[in-house]
């Protein structure tokens, strides 16, 4: 349970929250964040599974109709079909899950994330190089950073190692489109790493047309597709959307 009240404020105030937006928020626990989301005037959609804590929860916000308490699992229920955002400490075992029900669906409504998450996995997350296809996706349609380091006194009972604040937005100059291509490149960028970069390209432009672009973005044609980082990729998914 996060139990630092300055952790709390800056990701409520790093989100961006206020009148008229809509917060969903996973794993309400006590409300340390539901609280200080509830002050913006968003509407908040807090999330918890514990039947203690929803109870909890209901006699703290039963005056403020903005807050909605929502009895059920982060991994399971329902999300919003308008646009919303997260501001969330979720649990480290569930963080890949959540992130996925999240950022994959190439539908998704999430417009950002404010997440408290562990701080190895915050890092695989920011990778410029990452080790998997599905973040190197959700990576192509988002831009994840780092805010900052949390200790593990923030917490109650602490953890044995940092946390991070994780920032996620939406990129609002990725359509569609090209959202699709970059999944085409990537996927074949995954399939064969070590495949030159050029040859990868090749199969979704002309060869010269892909030597050019590589060559345009810094690349050397003939480095292997594993080495180019997935910001290069999507540049290149742009152009590709351009000409298909």
């Amino acid at each position: 349970m996060l139990r630092d009240s300055s952790v709390s404020r800056r990701l409520v105030r790093s989100s961006g929250a206020g009148p008229g937006d809509l917060v969903v928020e996973l794993g309400a626990g006590t409300g340390a964040l539901t609280g200080p989301l509830a002050s913006t005037g968003a509407r908040v959609i807090a999330v918890e599974r514990h039947p203690r804590f929803v109870a909890a929860l209901q006699r703290r916000f039963a005056d403020q109709p903005a807050v909605r308490v929502v009895a059920g699992d982060a991994r399971t229920v329902m999300l919003p079909r308008r646009s919303f955002s997260v501001v969330a400490n979720i649990p480290y075992a569930i963080s890949t899950a959540l992130l996925r029900r999240l950022l994959d669906p190439e539908d998704t409504s999430v417009v950002g994330a404010d997440l408290l998450v562990q701080w190895g996995f915050a890092k695989r997350m920011t990778a410029s190089h990452p080790r998997d296809l599905e973040v190197a996706w959700w990576q192509a349609r988002f831009e994840l950073s780092i805010a900052g380091r949390v200790r593990p006194a923030s917490f109650d009972p602490a953890p044995s190692v940092d946390s991070a604040h994780l920032v996620v937005r939406r990129r609002a100059d990725v359509s569609r489109r090209t959202a699709r291509a970059a999944r085409r490149l990537l996927q074949d960028r995954y399939r064969t790493p070590s495949r030159p970069a050029r040859e990868v390209l090749a199969a979704h432009v002309p060869k010269k047309r892909a030597h050019r672009l590589l060559t345009s973005t810094g690349i050397d044609p003939p480095a292997a597709a594993d080495t180019v980082p997935t910001g290069v990729w999507l540049d290149l998914a742009r152009e590709v959307s351009a000409e298909s």
